[in-house]
């Protein structure tokens, strides 16, 4: 074999990083073997090992993967109805060291995309199943049952449903027979009503795999602890975990989010039972100051949209990461990402770790991967959400002390990919998140998809609406397209009425389309114009608004960040041209309420034009509703 021409293959790969490990052994060996320290030699004080100083990069330390002081939260396995090495158990068919999902048949189909798709009634929920041609099993049997959670965990949540809603519960056990099953979910219709209720299921589907995971490690310790005092051969069997001991990833958009999610995960360690490690420190950093005032928390109710107000309540800094290792009677917050068991990042956090420690390695063995909030992500750099997968998954470049007589097969081939469970969850769908979940994911115990039937949305009456579409045979040509629609047609138009060339707002959803659309208006000496962008400074807002607002300007171009971010309402709008439908439903109808803010605005003094292609099927679904949408794109398609 030609090794120059195999360097990158995972066989040559995973060889070098054996061949690594065993010179660090050795060298291990030789320090050991090493003569005593002289009994007079000056000695040095030492920082307890369980005290972690900073929560930044510098938290990457290596860890064994099976560290023997270890008790996994759930106590002792006395009276439990789950046991983790049932080869029977979902999660040992999933995820044990001789599960049938890795084979190549089944690599193969999900690599050719060989999906057979079926819509399927759970519950309440509308789904759609993606199952490998191959898989004979019908989805109504791939869901798993309320006894699949262990009952250490399984009774206190049921008893804290018991106060909940029944819609509520509904929810939560429809989504807890997609998650057990180990099947991805992909939900883009969560309500702000839902949201926490589905937060604390999905927290308690995680903690159960850990549980499960952890419990599986601590018992191969036992055996083989009982082989060596025996003087007996080691069990082999014993193939029960990572490379890295990471197993579950929460990506989340701001701090206030990751302490959400920690309230979640500990409602199902509920002190006195469990302590939580470094709580006061992580409320410093993840919470506001304590004489720190949310103006969107105190502020009247209806002053400030109830969504905004559920986005951006709390600290809202987007970059962060942290690490937490569960025990039998601990949450460990800030523990080094080699030594824990959950990590709560944003993406931009997590890329700035890899880039500057110029390694991913505590994000090969994920087994759980969470995506929370992907419309706010989206409205930040969807690349750093594609980078951080794309480093998902890999051969580590170290060992990081691993024992590799105790790594699953399916790691040691390359193969984890194909047994990580995705979770994604959104208010709505865009087409970067469909392609996210069409073209990313490889689990080859399948996919399920959440569908919606929007209703169409509520906007003032009697509002002269116009919905223009363009053609467009290409989704690569689109933005070339509608821009030539925009200044050929639709704006020499526009210019030619007064009425409608003065006080006109233009809503460009595309941040790329509006610095497009901004250049292009500066070359026409002609049109008076203001902008609102994300990147506007207070005193640019307020002159831009009080420009717009006193007629100086005639238009007032406004980005869809901007929006989202600031959510200013906008006085002296007559006219609104939409570039694109907004990706937010409700910003339309927040938009076409403004003209009502002035005093004696009827509502035929207000005209609205939407530009569309068949492309923009999802945002319109969202404005004009499900039943709505076919009208609209019939004959585009």
């Amino acid at each position: 074999m030609d090794l120059g021409e195999n360097v990158n293959t995972p066989t040559t790969r995973l060889l070098t990083l054996l061949n690594v490990s065993a010179l660090k052994s050795r060298k291990r060996t030789r320090d050991e073997d090493s003569p005593a320290p002289k009994l007079n030699k000056r000695k040095t004080v030492k920082l307890a090992e369980d005290i972690t100083l900073d929560p930044g990069p510098s938290i990457l330390h290596d860890r064994t993967n099976n560290d023997a002081d270890d008790e996994v939260i759930g106590g002792d396995e006395e009276n439990d109805d789950v046991d983790s090495q049932d080869i029977t158990s979902p999660y040992e068919q999933h995820y044990g060291p001789n599960t049938d999902l890795v084979s190549e048949a089944s690599r193969s189909s999900v690599d050719q995309r060989r999906w057979t798709s079926s819509r399927e009634k759970i519950g309440t929920l509308r789904t759609v199943f993606s199952l490998r041609n191959e898989d004979t099993i019908p989805p109504s049997k791939k869901l798993a049952k309320q006894t699949a959670i262990t009952q250490r965990l399984r009774g206190p949540f049921r008893a804290r449903q018991s106060r909940q809603s029944s819609d509520q519960r509904q929810v939560q056990d429809d989504l807890l027979s997609i998650l057990s099953a180990h099947l991805d979910l992909y939900n883009p219709a969560l309500s702000l009503e839902d949201h926490r209720s589905v937060r604390d299921v999905v927290a308690l589907h995680a903690l159960d795999h850990i549980t499960k995971k952890r419990r599986r490690v601590l018992k191969n310790n036992e055996r083989l602890a009982h082989a060596k005092t025996a003087s007996v051969s080691p069990p082999e069997d014993v193939q029960d975990q990572g490379f890295t001991r990471p197993s579950v990833l929460v990506l989340l958009p701001f701090r206030s989010s990751a302490l959400a999610w920690l309230d979640a995960l500990t409602t199902h360690t509920p002190s006195p039972a469990y302590q939580i490690e470094n709580h006061s420190r992580f409320l410093s950093e993840y919470a506001l100051p304590p004489d720190a005032i949310d103006k969107l928390v105190v502020a009247e109710p209806g002053t400030y949209p109830r969504d905004h107000v559920e986005t951006f309540k709390g600290n809202v800094d987007d970059n962060f990461r942290v690490g937490i290792k569960l025990t039998r009677k601990s949450v460990k917050l800030f523990a080094d990402f080699y030594g824990c068991d959950i990590i709560f990042a944003s993406p931009l956090g997590l890329r700035m770790s890899i880039e500057k420690e110029k390694s991913a390695d505590f994000l090969s063995s994920i087994e759980i991967l969470v995506i929370d909030q992907m419309n706010a992500l989206a409205m930040q750099n969807w690349e750093h959400v594609q980078y951080v997968l794309s480093n998902m998954n890999n051969l580590p470049k170290d060992s990081h002390d691993a024992d590799f007589s105790r790594i699953k097969p399916w790691y040691l081939d390359g193969h984890s990919a194909y047994l990580r469970q995705s979770i994604f969850l959104s208010p709505f769908e865009t087409p970067e998140l469909r392609a996210l979940f069409n073209n990313t994911l490889k689990n080859t115990a399948g996919k399920v998809r959440v569908e919606k039937m929007w209703p169409a949305i509520q906007v003032p009456e009697s509002i002269d609406q116009m919905f223009i579409s363009f053609d467009c045979a290409n989704p690569k040509d689109e933005p070339e397209k509608r821009f030539a629609y925009f200044t050929t047609q639709l704006l020499p138009r526009v210019l030619k009425s007064a009425v409608q060339s003065a006080n006109t707002v233009i809503f460009i959803p595309s941040s790329f389309d509006f610095i497009r659309l901004h250049n292009y208006f500066r070359k026409q000496s002609s049109l008076s114009f203001t902008v609102l962008s994300e990147y506007s400074t207070n005193q640019e807002i307020s002159r831009a608004r009080e420009t717009f607002f006193s007629g100086k300007k005639a238009f007032l171009l406004v980005s869809e960040r901007f929006h989202f971010y600031r959510r200013y309402k906008i006085r002296g709008i007559r006219n609104l041209i939409f570039y694109g439908p907004p990706e937010h439903p409700q910003f339309f109808s927040e938009f076409l309420s403004f003209p009502f803010l002035d005093d004696g605005v009827e509502a035929s003094d207000v005209m609205s034009k939407v530009i569309y292609s068949k492309y923009d099927k999802f945002r319109l679904e969202r404005i004009v509703g499900t039943k709505g949408v076919k009208g609209l794109l019939e004959g585009l398609l």
